[in-house]
């Protein structure tokens, strides 16, 4: 997800799928920068945590610890606020501070970050390349998180519970040279830093609670655990027992080994933590000669490799299958190497053991981690529900997060049941609903419609693949073949999705697309349709730099049902610059104070109801570092639908129609946070009493060369510890982290209590 390590630098999804319905090709006006000034009157830039701010400019400090949790507007009783009438913060100001940057009258603190220890008996972290056993220590690149409620006596669960809670989040990738003394050693590697790297991957469990007033995390706790690479997990659902999962790990294909490259999260409704495998591909490598072992370039598990980011010949991301001959290594070697016909005396398959959406109880070690392949293998970004209707059945909304590619929805086949929302057996509530279903993949059309195209057997498209479909569970593995098949909406990397918890309506972020082209060149590039309608060039070539500030799609199920086959859709918002063409490029006619790029992170408030966006940026950096806005969402139609003319290389004319939402004003989307240097925001969670969120501020100052590492002044960032976190100061290695931030006045975030819609 983040810049370095979040979506693939190749593009595997050559399928001639339109865009949209036809391909349109355009000409996009030059790009025009507006630079704005970094101060405003709405925010302080502080640095330490002696002062009352955390950081690049406002109100706040590092604080300590976490609150309780929030079910997505799905845990029962807790009905949701009214709709705010306006937000009730200034909006800060675009800056370069490598601080954390919140409004006046906020306050941010870091509260977890990389290295710190999770037991009693681990060291505090030193900071300085020297420390290991990260086993037992938070791991890196802090993403999706969610909250989970604990009671006063922190013994069992209280989704009410705001003042005790677990954090469980993701570690996505590594900024790897801060993690050893002296920067990475080149291949083979050595199985010391192989052993530092591998677990500083996954899942970290946490709790956190409020000492003196203010959250602190508790590194004494029982609950605290990690989930790592090496974790054992079950196979779940259809996939269960197949041939494609079957490995030397697990001959009977039932189990499989850890998770990795974990990215966005989710909620359940029974109280379980969702995490999503994005882009797992890179781990692994495969010789130069595999296709010959396997059976040649058409072989079925060739095209499925390909499909998913592994030709033969390419090199792993961390080189681990070099540190030593140990099988903990050696899998991420996903040759064909052994002679058995069902590849259980080598790990040909363990790729397909990868790409799914795991589930976990945080508050219980001892039940089996599950994947939960009902719900397909693609690169996940996050899995949010749809709203709850007893005897309705459940919807999960997912985004695979590669240029090109496809929007999913999961609808299980058991409806709702109230009485599931507190069960006696969490991890078993999500057998009920999450290991049958049907998957479905989006495809839009260019009058505002679309339909969701079931992935199955049955339907001929897949049938009449040239890939050769087994089995429904070879379906599920190979989904992005299937949905290649069935003409899916090939879209702007599909990231973050999250549901309005008043209208129902889904809301995906498209984080931006550099093959979006207006004349594309090759089948891995895509043309310009309405729902994916900008590339930003000065001419029309096939070399321009294409959808660099991405936008958020809305949906709208038909009659409001989770298990609708059609919807409408328009795109809720465009990130532009704004001093951008208002005609072509600031589409959502955004100013200085809510001016944004690479929309990524994203979630709805079950409290207030507010949106949250998040950026992962390399666009708009010259200006401002990433940021969180909070904006308050319309409806699917409530703007405009403007006809845009573009002029081609050849001089003829050609126009596309797209769907705009209506217009943010000041009082509907601000600029809430700006974060440290060369860092990702990503992930957030709050409290159930809407008073305290959890941020994650992801790998800042990860531009670092080994050459630059015994410098500190060559550092692009040194936070947390400049804002007094931490081991190292001023001097300090950047660590990512989990800050939380609250309201000096204890009121709600956002937005003031008393300025609420009756109907909300």
């Amino acid at each position: 997800m983040n810049s370095n390590h979040g979506h693939d630098a190749e593009d595997f999804n050559t399928s001639s799928n339109p865009s949209l319905n036809d391909v349109l090709d355009a000409r996009l006006s030059r790009r025009n920068v507006l630079r704005v000034s970094m101060g405003t009157a709405g925010t302080a830039v502080l640095g330490t945590l002696s002062l009352s701010a955390c950081g690049g400019g406002s109100d706040d400090t590092p604080v300590a610890a976490a609150p309780a949790p929030v079910a997505p507007a799905s845990v029962a009783p807790a009905p949701v606020a009214p709709r705010p009438l306006s937000l009730s913060f200034a909006a800060v100001a675009k800056n370069l501070t490598d601080l954390v940057t919140v409004p006046t009258g906020y306050t941010a603190a870091p509260i977890f970050a990389l290295g710190d220890p999770l037991t009693a008996a681990t060291p505090a972290y030193r900071n300085d390349g020297t420390d290991t056993d990260f086993e037992n220590r938070a791991g890196d690149h802090h993403d999706g998180i969610e909250y989970f409620g604990l009671n006063a006596a922190g013994t069992a669960r209280d989704v009410a519970g705001s003042e005790r809670g677990l954090l469980a989040m993701n570690h996505e990738a590594l900024t790897d040279q801060f993690l050893h003394a002296n920067g990475t050693t080149a291949n083979p590697r050595p199985a010391a830093e192989a052993d530092k790297e591998i677990p500083a991957h996954g899942v970290s469990i946490v709790e956190v609670r409020k000492v003196a007033g203010k959250f602190a995390y508790q590194s004494d706790s029982s609950f605290n655990r990690r989930v790592t690479p090496l974790t054992p997990i079950q196979i779940n659902g259809p996939v269960r027992g197949n041939a494609l999962v079957k490995t030397k790990f697990s001959s009977s294909g039932n189990d499989a080994r850890g998770t990795v490259n974990n990215c966005g999260t989710g909620y359940t409704p029974w109280g379980t933590f969702l995490t999503a495998e994005e882009n797992w591909n890179g781990y692994f490598t495969r010789v130069a000669t595999d296709d010959a072992a396997r059976g040649g370039a058409t072989a079925r598990s060739v095209v499925s490799l390909i499909r998913y980011g592994r030709p033969q010949g390419a090199a792993s991301r961390h080189g681990w299958e070099t540190a030593g001959s140990a099988d903990r290594y050696d899998r991420f070697n996903i040759s064909q190497r052994g002679s058995s016909t069902d590849g259980t005396d080598d790990y040909r398959n363990e790729l397909n053991t990868f790409g799914y959406i795991v589930e976990i109880d945080p508050y219980d070690r001892n039940v089996a981690i599950r994947k939960r392949t009902a719900l397909g293998r693609f690169a996940h970004e996050s899995a949010s529900y749809s709203r709850l209707i007893a005897g309705k059945p459940l919807a999960v909304y997912m985004g695979d997060d590669s240029r090109g590619e496809y929007m999913y929805k999961f609808v299980t086949a058991a409806n709702w049941d109230a009485a599931d929302a507190s069960p006696a057996n969490r991890i078993t509530t999500g057998d009920k609903y999450l290991d049958n279903g049907k998957l479905y993949v989006a495809k839009f059309a260019s009058d505002g419609s679309g339909q969701w195209i079931e992935l199955t057997l049955g339907n001929a498209a897949i049938a009449a693949a040239s890939y050769k479909f087994v089995d429904q569970a070879d379906v599920l593995v190979n989904a992005r073949l299937a949905a290649d098949a069935v003409g899916a909406t090939r879209m702007d990397r599909p990231e973050w999705s999250a549901v309005d918890p008043k209208t129902g309506e889904i809301y995906y972020t498209l984080t931006n697309n550099s093959n979006r082209k207006v004349e594309p060149s090759s089948s891995a590039q895509q043309g310009l349709d309405a729902a994916n309608p900008r590339s930003y060039t000065d001419a029309p070539t096939a070399t321009a730099p294409g959808n660099v500030n991405g936008h958020i799609v809305r949906l709208k199920e038909s009659g409001g049902e989770s298990a609708a086959t059609a919807f409408t859709w328009d795109i809720y918002l465009f990130g532009a610059e704004a001093g951008a063409d208002a005609a072509k490029v600031n589409l959502s006619s955004l100013t200085a104070d809510n001016d944004m790029s690479s929309p990524d992170g994203l979630w709805f408030s079950p409290k207030t109801g507010l949106v949250f966006i998040q950026t992962d940026d390399g666009a708009f950096t010259d200006v401002t570092n990433c940021m969180m806005l909070i904006g308050m969402p319309g409806t699917v139609g409530d703007g405009t639908t403007p006809t845009l003319s573009y002029t081609k290389t050849d001089g003829s004319t050609v126009t596309v129609q797209t769907r705009v939402g209506a217009k943010p004003t000041a009082a509907t989307l601000r600029r809430f946070l700006v974060g440290p240097n060369d860092c990702e925001i990503t992930g957030i969670t709050e409290t159930p009493d809407g008073k305290t969120i959890f941020v994650n501020i992801q790998h800042p100052g990860e531009a670092i060369s080994k050459a630059n590492l015994a410098d500190p002044a060559k550092y692009l960032s040194h936070w947390p510890g400049n804002a007094g976190y931490g081991a190292g100061g001023s001097n300090a290695r950047p660590r990512s982290a989990t800050i939380v931030i609250t309201r000096n006045d204890g009121g709600l975030i956002g937005v003031d209590g008393t300025a609420v819609l009756n109907s909300y």
